[in-house]
């Protein structure tokens, strides 16, 4: 009898969970190449607060469902909050072509036009989210924008236009802001130097480790044009009096883009509860040096970077 009580109560959670990840499609953008957004659902009646999502893969490939992101997704469904997993343009797919040779001043405005595709998709996605709330049943006041390695560069940039009001941040409310942002290895892409703040943006939760090869812990430009990371965005944001959170790692590579999904929830929880849910103030760093781990090499060049991504 008590194998069988066992054996049901098992049976009840794999559908359970198998319930949470079976997500409604949406398109937000039609036309000739359409874009979808995946709702996952959290439990509960009335409006939730949800977690939009953008995927990552050097914004030349990628998916919105990919697998290794469900152990973050079925975490936030267990905390109440929906999930909305985003398509976004790839620009840099034509990067992909083995016999294709990508020089620094050709992938850094090519990466500069995908910057900007993917953040303007994420825009446009959180629109039809506001557009929809009703139906989706989303909270509008609690949309907190994440992402992974390009996504994470994705919702960075889209905060970014948000605190200027540039590019399609204009078609939005004009006092709508992201509850907070969560970005797994990401940066800001500027033309004009470092990055401005024309008002204080969103609470901002950072990973970033110190060896990444493929985004800038700390910047990568030629003449003030290029990456700014998080260590660069966690100091403005510390000079601006915003709230951030920043989980710097030293010695890591781009594996802080998809570690803290499965490695880091006490973390990601305990900012959503304090800073996006509780309105708290945190300015904190959090430097972590895992054990074991040998010193390497921390600086780049931009071909370097460029090779990383695309052979």
């Amino acid at each position: 009898m008590k194998r069988f009580i066992l054996f049901a109560t098992l049976i009840f959670t794999m559908a359970t969970l198998s319930a949470q990840t079976k997500p409604t499609t949406y398109c937000f953008v039609e036309g000739e190449k359409p874009l979808y957004l995946d709702h996952y659902r959290a439990e509960g009646e009335g409006a939730h607060p949800c977690v939009l999502f953008a995927f990552g893969g050097g914004f030349s490939h990628g998916n919105r469902a990919d697998e290794r992101y469900m152990p973050y997704f079925d975490m936030l469904l267990s905390e109440g909050f929906d999930v909305v997993s985003v398509d976004y343009r790839l620009g840099m797919e034509y990067a992909l072509d083995p016999e294709k040779e990508v020089g620094p001043l050709e992938g850094a405005w090519a990466m500069y036009r995908s910057v900007n595709y993917a953040a303007e998709d994420v825009l446009r996605a959180t629109k039809y989210i506001l557009n929809n709330a009703d139906k989706m049943g989303v909270d509008t006041s609690l949309i907190v924008a994440s992402g992974s390695s390009a996504g994470a560069i994705a919702v960075l940039q889209a905060e970014n236009y948000l605190a200027n009001r540039e590019s399609y941040a204009k078609s939005l409310p004009a006092k709508f802001n992201f509850a907070g942002v969560i970005a797994f290895a990401g940066a800001i892409y500027s033309m004009l130097g470092e990055p401005d703040w024309d008002s204080t943006p969103c609470p901002i939760m950072l990973f970033h480790g110190n060896a990444d090869r493929n985004v800038p812990y700390r910047k990568a430009t030629i003449l003030g044009a290029g990456f700014y990371g998080s260590d660069y965005i966690a100091e403005q944001l510390h000079d601006l009096g915003a709230t951030y959170y920043f989980h710097s790692a030293h010695y890591r590579d781009h594996a802080l883009a998809l570690s803290p999904l499965t490695d880091n929830h006490d973390e990601i929880l305990m900012f959503l509860g304090r800073c996006v849910l509780g309105g708290e103030k945190l300015q904190y760093t959090n430097e972590f040096v895992a054990e074991g781990i040998e010193p390497c090499e921390t600086n780049f060049t931009i071909q370097e970077y460029l090779n990383s991504n695309y052979n």
